[in-house]
């Protein structure tokens, strides 16, 4: 059986941080209020970079560290929900960059669930047998879409890209199972970018929304309700025992949800790997990133069992099992 072997993972963050101390003194807020409530202490943001920019840099060492040529390539998603462009596609910018002649290339939009829902897809084109080497992202410059007049947003997002490299293989081991669901119905409870149309015939009312705009407590609900159960689904259904689990990497939203879904699932917290507090909530960059890191702390090695899990707007969330 053909599966997916994931190789190796990679990150770019902007280099300028903001920290609590500089956003008080652009909206009425203060360290204490941030960090109790979200766990955040700093968060990167991009003065210079584009989505494209992070992508690119994150997808450049992951092919050098593989040591990938460039025409070995056949395939780039990007999850994203900041891209450069709506046309061309941020994953077509990564291609023409690094000269990824022979790879078909497009974004997928699935917020902060975006990263594993490209991992999915990718996962199926490899399985169907048109794709062997594949180069998954997820990156967001959200700077661009914060209202920053909004203290309950703004002190949340950060930006940065993260990915991997998938690799088509008959090991026991990669992406070996998921669980991945949206509902609609909820998704006014976090939007962003709103598109008027403004053509002179249209008769419908205006509607804004240009930057992030989200009900706080429906989406805690929606987490802590939805991810714990997604998480046992796939534990259960592969017949897998908590205690076979080396880490748990949740998408980082939020101090606070992350320790509930941790309770619920009655895990070690010790399980549950964290670097909100350094890098804010990234949304489709959040999980690779944290896996980035985690690989440059040296907290992962060869058979390692991980469940990763993103949940965001759309509403949509996705959990997945792998083994490295």
């Amino acid at each position: 059986m053909t599966r997916s072997k994931i190789v190796g993972f990679e990150r770019e963050l902007p280099e300028f941080t903001a920290d609590n101390f500089d956003l008080s003194k652009i909206v009425d807020t203060s360290d204490e209020w941030i960090t109790s409530r979200t766990g955040i202490s700093r968060r990167h943001i991009s003065t210079e970079q584009n989505t494209s920019d992070l992508c690119i840099a994150a997808a450049e060492r992951l092919l050098k560290k593989a040591g990938w040529e460039p025409e070995t390539v056949d395939l780039v998603i990007v999850g994203t929900v900041t891209p450069d462009y709506q046309t061309p596609s941020t994953a077509c910018l990564v291609q023409a960059a690094l000269n990824l002649e022979n790879a078909f290339c497009f974004d997928l939009s699935a917020a902060c669930s975006g990263f594993i829902y490209s991992l999915s897809a990718a996962d199926k084109f490899i399985k169907a047998g048109g794709v062997k080497r594949a180069v998954v992202l997820g990156g967001e410059t959200l700077s661009k879409i914060t209202d920053w007049s909004d203290r309950s947003t703004c002190v949340l997002f950060g930006d940065g890209a993260g990915g991997v490299l998938l690799e088509a293989t008959e090991e026991e081991c990669g992406i070996l199972f998921e669980d991945i669901h949206s509902d609609g119905k909820k998704g006014e409870a976090l939007t962003a970018g709103y598109r008027e149309n403004r053509n002179p015939y249209f008769k419908g009312e205006p509607h804004g929304g240009k930057f992030i705009e989200m009900n706080g407590r429906e989406v805690f609900t929606f987490a802590t309700r939805k991810v714990p159960e997604s998480i046992k689904h796939v534990l259960e259904t592969t017949n897998t025992s908590p205690d076979d689990i080396k880490y748990v990497v949740l998408h980082q939203a939020n101090t606070r949800i992350n320790e509930v879904i941790a309770r619920k699932l009655k895990m070690p917290h010790e399980k549950f790997y964290s670097n909100i507090e350094r890098t804010g909530n990234t949304s489709g960059g959040s999980v690779p990133i944290a896996l980035a890191d985690m690989e440059s702390e040296g907290l992962l090695e060869k058979g390692d069992k991980i469940i990763i899990s993103g949940f965001g707007g759309g509403l949509t969330w996705a959990t997945m099992l792998i083994e490295l």
